[in-house]
């Protein structure tokens, strides 16, 4: 079996700390990968601290994978060892249900595997993540990557941006639409990214003024302060969309009164509590409060072809392992612009 390193907690107490550990033994389709580089996603500190009550122990976290390709099985049509691979938030589902065949293998029937902290469905091992040196993994569920893109930067891309891109695209978000954003942090900064490059005009909210300018960079056409009542007032009843990026609990009523009549307001953030909604500001406007997880695998690789196409990519700060429990301090503090990348080569 595959001898791997990594960093691990072994409860939802401790810091992640150096743990070595065994992959699987690579099957037919399978690829095995080197990983380069992975992003930390706020759901890997919600993971690690058992903030959703489904964690399993000792944990690897991680699932913003970029890495080359080492190996690849007897029957992997799509990879060749050398090249450059990217895995995401799944790396299975049952491969048979409606969704999976559409291509949503993420609303799996049964329940897609995760990356990490989850059951493999043939051998029964817990899938261990990307904070680590390699990952094996069936090339259904990789991806190759853009050569045009910096790599550091495309690893948050198969979370934080298939989890922003897909609801936009769902909803249709172009030209002519007014269109939303609430929080600018890993989430709510690609939201942006793709909304502008859709041609919708968008709005950033958030409650920093201080990220103004950066909204501005980022392609925000008007930047409001959400704590301020006068500048939320004055953009009443007129988004035909609203994206709520913020995995932070928060209210959502502030930002329902901004809908449209047949608007749509989608949340993509998951914060340990949820939150209670005044429906009556739904029902008065018809308005649809609704949600949206990651991608399937053909959305997926249709966003990474896009980011490719027109140069997309998240803005990262590049850490070693070695600083990952101050990351997720950190991250905790907003103190980050806007997504931690690890370098794996800080392990060897």
């Amino acid at each position: 079996m595959p001898a791997s390193k990594g960093y691990a907690t072994p409860d939802a107490q401790s810091p992640l700390a150096p743990f070595a550990f065994s992959r699987r033994e690579p099957r037919p389709t399978d690829i095995a990968v080197e990983i380069l580089y992975c992003g930390v996603c706020h759901s890997d500190l919600h993971m690690a601290r058992n903030e959703w009550g489904n964690s399993v122990y000792p944990m690897v976290p991680g699932h913003e994978i970029v890495g080359r390709v080492t190996a690849v099985g007897s029957a992997v049509k799509k990879f060749m060892a050398g090249q450059i691979a990217a895995i995401g938030v799944i790396v299975d589902s049952c491969r048979k249900c409606a969704p999976c065949l559409r291509g949503e293998e993420h609303f799996c029937d049964e329940g897609a595997t995760l990356t990490y902290a989850a059951k493999d469905r043939v051998d029964g091992s817990i899938t261990m993540g990307g904070y680590s040196n390699n990952y094996v993994v069936d090339e259904r569920f990789a991806h190759t990557v853009p050569a045009n893109l910096d790599l550091a930067a495309v690893a948050p891309l198969l979370c934080a941006g298939i989890t922003t891109y897909s609801p936009l695209r769902h909803w249709k978000v172009g030209p002519g639409m007014k269109v939303g954003i609430v929080g600018l942090g890993g989430l709510g900064h690609m939201a942006l990214k793709f909304a502008h490059s859709f041609g919708a005009h968008v709005v950033q909210f958030t409650t920093s003024i201080r990220k103004k300018d950066d909204a501005l960079r980022l392609g925000a056409n008007e930047v409001v302060l959400s704590t301020d009542a006068n500048a939320m007032k004055a953009h009443a009843k007129s988004f035909d969309f609203i994206l709520d990026a913020v995995s932070a609990p928060h209210s959502l009523d502030p930002h329902t009164d901004l809908l449209k009549q047949d608007a749509t307001m989608a949340l993509v953030g998951l914060p340990e509590k949820f939150p209670v909604v005044n429906v009556g500001k739904l029902i008065f406007r018809r308005a649809a409060l609704s949600g949206s997880i990651i991608g399937g695998m053909p959305e997926t690789r249709q966003m990474l072809d896009y980011c490719g196409e027109h140069k997309i990519t998240a803005d990262v700060e590049v850490i070693p392992i070695q600083k990952i429990n101050e990351a997720f301090e950190r991250m905790l503090k907003q103190d980050v612009k806007y997504r931690f990348v690890i370098d794996m080569s800080s392990l060897k």
